[in-house]
């Protein structure tokens, strides 16, 4: 199992997590922005008008209303991303790393537009009655691409269990289990019943629940984060500050945060960002496709907002609070991470005042730039700490006050370790202080608040809530796909071992499942991206009709 993730996350590294991956989806969003002269800010009003319904008529069309359809995709990118992906974003690449986040949301607010006007506007009634829409009707009825859409149909079932199923439920169990001492068995189960209820209603009872469940999740988010930054209201210039400081320069070392350059900011910004609203991944298009409509650019519209909301006013917020809180470079007694653990040769010292410039060493090993040699031997552990002069990396930090137990009770003997990376002993734990990262850090940020240790309920809550959101419309997804692929009476099955994997995924290792779905996202954006790029004058063409229809009918000049 080991052999085969390092296989599939080599392929990962020049697919999905490869630099050119990042710039196709930015330099797309950038063409269709400058070449439809930028929609997402010339068209922003008129899209919060059609999903307010004002221009909805009794003949349209379709499973759901722009908004249920707007809530549907809204859960399935509102996610882990929004709490988890900005904490990690700030813990790799500082401050600037939200901006970067926003910058791409910005231009991902056009690709959202392209991707699902075109997939609206070449969806098909199904057997069953229902919509069906998504990039795999545009690649087959418009560009006649029938291996291209079954690519991209096959990748979309399999990042509806690689992204939206087993990991969803594993983060809301370990994040249960972790609060309240639950077990994760237990909490799956329980969600597996909620998630059948859903699902097996189809669209109409997963839209009808999506646009009640989004729009609270939003607000008892909402209401964490601002306490966060009211409590720690006069650190929020100086985070700012540091945001518009660093665009240009990247991080400089500060507390236990040993720096990060500018392209590494960029990088993690913008990957996260990517990450956090899913656009260019064709993924939100096919629950937009359901919308109640005969003007597809009309949905397009509706979707400029789904980066927006997401990206842009949700993850700003939670990069606020962290900021705010100044959590992201404080060293914070912790349970250390096996994979974010490693062992130098030597001991370093990552104060300020030190002369060795030790700081701008460990800064270029843990960015890549210029590795430190790392440890090959043994540890001796006496009482719990470790006697030998080295250093023990953890978290993109040098840890302090190390200490070493097995089933609780302070270690002492030896600790195998190979070229850096220890060797784990049964019912071990190391802990100590260092940075964190991800939920957790996120966790930490809203204890800081008028909440005080109740803030990380409110985490705990929006996780639970996000991740089964976001399982919910990744049923959908896949769903579709399974439609397009065998026909509607698949769907049943597909559901069945949907709900069942669902189950699994809260007690099982779904570190191969998270691998695996980065190429899967990969095979269905590389075909999406392509396919809009392909259609580019059928999109331009479209919008000009659009607007003739709207000044010609409503007399409005959009």
């Amino acid at each position: 199992m080991q052999q085969l993730n390092e296989i599939l996350s080599l392929i990962d590294s020049y697919i999905g997590g490869s630099d050119w991956f990042v710039a196709l989806l930015l330099l797309t969003g950038l063409f269709f922005t400058v070449y439809l002269k930028f929609p997402q800010i010339r068209f922003f009003k008129h899209a919060i008008d059609v999903v307010k319904g004002k221009f909805d008529e009794q003949d349209d069309e379709g499973d759901t209303s722009h908004f249920q359809a707007l809530a549907t995709a809204l859960s399935g990118t509102v996610g882990t991303g929004n709490i988890a992906g900005v904490a990690l974003a700030i813990h790799l690449g500082g401050p600037a790393a939200l901006f970067w986040m926003i910058v791409t949301a910005f231009f991902g607010m056009t690709t959202k537009f392209v991707e699902v006007s075109l997939s609206h506007k070449y969806r098909e009634k199904t057997a069953d009655g229902t919509m069906a829409g998504g990039p795999m009707y545009f690649m087959k009825n418009k560009l006649n691409m029938k291996w291209m859409a079954v690519l991209f149909a096959i990748a979309t079932v399999l990042s509806s269990f690689g992204t939206g199923n087993l990991p969803q439920v594993n983060s809301i169990a370990s994040s249960i289990n972790a609060t309240f001492g639950l077990e994760n068995y237990i909490t799956g189960a329980v969600l597996s019943v909620l998630l059948a209820f859903v699902i097996l209603g189809g669209i109409s009872r997963i839209a009808s629940v999506t646009e009640k469940l989004v729009p609270f999740m939003a607000l008892i988010y909402f209401i964490g984060c601002v306490a966060v930054i009211f409590y720690n209201f006069e650190n929020i210039p100086n985070s700012i500050q540091r945001i518009a400081s660093d665009i240009f320069s990247g991080t400089s070392a500060t507390g236990g945060f040993l720096g990060a350059s500018l392209a590494y900011a960029f990088n993690r910004g913008v990957n996260r960002g990517l990450f956090s609203n899913e656009a260019g991944q064709g993924s939100a298009p096919i629950a937009h496709a359901s919308a109640k409509t005969k003007e597809p650019i009309s949905e397009g519209m509706v979707a400029i907002l789904e980066p927006f909301i997401d990206t842009i006013v949700i993850c700003s917020l939670t990069g606020l609070a962290l900021l705010s809180s100044n959590v992201w470079r404080e060293k914070i007694e912790n349970k250390f991470q096996r994979t974010d653990l490693e062992v130098l040769s030597i001991r370093y010292d990552d104060t300020k005042a030190n002369p060795n410039n030790d700081r701008e060493l460990l800064a270029a090993h843990i960015s890549g730039d210029k590795e430190l040699p790392t440890y090959t031997g043994s540890l001796n552990v006496i009482n719990g700490k470790i006697t030998n002069t080295v250093s023990l990396l953890h978290a993109r930090s040098l840890a302090e006050d190390v200490k070493v137990s097995i089933d609780g009770e302070a270690y002492t003997g030896t600790l195998n370790v190979v070229k850096g990376k220890v060797e784990w002993k049964k019912k071990m734990a190391i802990r100590g202080k260092s940075l964190v990262h991800s939920a957790p850090l996120t966790s930490i940020a809203f204890t800081r608040s008028y909440f005080g240790e109740w803030g990380k309920y409110i985490v705990s809550i929006g996780l639970l809530l996000f991740a089964f959101s976001t399982a919910i419309s990744w049923s959908y997804y896949g769903d579709r796909a399974m439609t397009f692929l065998l026909g509607a009476k698949s769907v049943i099955y597909y559901r069945a071992v949907y709900v069942f994997a669902f189950f699994v995924g809260s007690f099982a290792d779904t570190t191969i499942i998270w691998t695996l779905s980065g190429i899967t996202i990969a095979l269905m954006t590389i075909p999406n991206l392509i396919g809009i790029l392909i259609l580019r004058k059928d999109m331009k063409e479209s919008l000009e009709v659009y607007r003739s229809h709207m000044k010609d009918k409503f007399g409005i000049k959009i």
